[in-house]
């Protein structure tokens, strides 16, 4: 059977466009709160490191191999969810002088970027906003696991991440520089697939 070189072009894009669909298809997946808590440490006087978390997150996960950025993160923190397991300092951090709960109630985190070496993702390019002051924050990806959950019975995706960051440049400067104000961020996630 012959065919001509419009019907050809047609069919290879129809074949071009089946595949892309089949093989290269985007993931969404939202953040399982119960298993997600981004922790942090930072200084105190030069004498120990306060280490804390956050409590309450939600977010979106898109995947996306096949796209320019390799799919999407959009994640919410619930800023007054700050726990240092310490009722004082938890009160104090939730206060005008540090986190400012009331005006500011969540710290957001939107990537640009998912990079990835095969099947693995290893760092995202986003851009943090706290306090109102969106800036860029790069993550570097330690552990990345996707897989089928035993007793949920859908794909789960988990991360482990980090990153550094000046907090006075976000305006939080309490207690500089009495007190550095680097930060240490660490992150687990665990992402459960939408559909």
């Amino acid at each position: 059977m012959r065919f001509t070189a419009k019907q050809f072009t047609f069919m290879v894009g129809m074949l071009s466009l089946l595949m892309s669909t089949s093989v290269v298809q985007a993931q969404s997946y939202n953040i399982d709160p119960g298993h997600t808590y981004p922790s942090f440490e930072a200084d105190h006087l030069g004498l120990s490191f306060w280490r804390g978390k956050f409590t309450k997150t939600t977010g979106k996960v898109v995947l996306d191999r096949g796209s320019s950025t390799g799919g999407s993160i959009d994640i919410t923190i619930d800023a007054s969810s700050i726990d240092f397991g310490h009722a004082k300092m938890n009160e104090n951090a939730r206060g005008k002088d540090m986190f400012n709960v009331e005006q500011f109630p969540t710290v957001t985190y939107k990537s640009r970027a998912l990079k990835f070496d095969g099947e693995k993702l290893v760092a995202v390019e986003g851009d943090m906003t706290l306090l109102g002051v969106t800036k860029p924050m790069s993550l570097k990806v330690t552990h990345f696991k996707c897989a089928m959950h035993a007793m949920l019975k859908r794909e789960v995706c988990g991360v482990d991440a980090s990153a550094r960051f000046d907090r006075s440049d976000y305006g939080l400067s309490y207690g500089v520089p009495r007190f550095s104000p680097e930060v240490k961020l660490q992150i687990q996630a665990e992402a459960i697939r939408a559909d």
